[in-house]
């Protein structure tokens, strides 16, 4: 199988992703293609055909086979590899879609550009990538789970038994290499319950600045409003203007007041001794 499109699909999506995503690229790539490529499909390669049961009786190696083998796993990691990156083309959909609608609108708008930056990660972007970490995460708890439940753990024994018909009786059966499949299949199990981990990290991550840079914003908001309301200078300088306009109208309101009363006075004087 050829993966060269997932490595430039890996390639173009770097560009736009976190640092937490950077390391499950790396990990994806390096820890889950590249052995899938080099080592697994080799060692599962003789499945089939070195799978042994102690019996002549025709058809029934074939139906122990797929009794203890329903699914290959070369074919269920290779079907978790593709799910798994696939998500990531919607991030990378979503870019090229922007770029395209800004090309168009520089075009009509004489050099005008609709976004400063069509990879940065703001209004539906933000929330495409975070739904694609979601489908990420989701997908490969997915596989895990199919994995477990269709061999009843992660555990490949070197007997099984075997009695469905056409076999004579209880058969035993035999697969080839047990324990360097074991070993491949804990690998690859453990690389993606670590890619589920860096999913997650990268979401709360990535929850956690547009959060912090909201609560940011509001913070700063509430300063500007405070200072508008509220400027110290501006009310000292009141406060003096209006002490020195207030002291002449005091005076002059007081010597008012005493010449209307000494007025009063000598009229009631003039009055009586009239």
């Amino acid at each position: 199988m050829n993966w060269n499109w997932l490595e430039d699909l890996i390639s173009g999506v770097n560009n736009y992703s976190t640092v937490f995503g950077r390391v499950w690229l790396s990990m994806v790539f390096i820890f889950r293609v590249m052995v899938f490529v080099v080592a697994a499909q080799r060692v599962w390669g003789d499945e089939s055909k070195d799978f042994e049961c102690n019996t002549k009786q025709p058809g029934c190696v074939n139906v122990c086979y797929d009794h203890i083998f329903p699914i290959s796993h070369i074919r269920l990691w290779a079907l978790q590899l593709i799910f798994v990156t696939c998500p990531s083309l919607m991030v990378v959909a979503h870019v090229k879609y922007r770029e395209m609608k800004d090309l168009k609108y520089t075009t009509t708008h004489e050099g005008k550009h609709m976004y400063a930056r069509p990879g940065k990660k703001r209004g539906g972007l933000w929330w495409t990538y975070l739904v694609s970490l979601i489908l990420k995460a989701s997908f490969d708890a997915g596989f895990l789970y199919i994995l477990y439940h269709i061999y009843e753990g992660f555990d490949l024994p070197r007997l099984s038994k075997c009695s469905l018909a056409p076999c004579p009786n209880t058969v035993d059966c035999y697969i080839s290499r047990p324990t360097e499949k074991k070993i491949f299949t804990l690998f690859m199990v453990v690389s993606s319950a670590l890619c589920i981990l860096m999913c997650i990290c990268e979401m709360f991550y990535f929850i956690g600045k547009k959060v912090k840079k909201r609560f940011k914003r509001k913070i700063d908001a509430n300063r500007q409003a405070s200072s508008l309301r509220v400027d110290p200078t501006v009310s000292n300088q009141n406060l003096s203007n209006i002490k020195t306009e207030e002291t002449p109208t005091s005076l002059e309101n007081s010597s008012l007041c005493i010449s209307n009363q000494t007025k009063l006075f000598l009229e009631f004087f003039f009055i009586v001794f009239k």
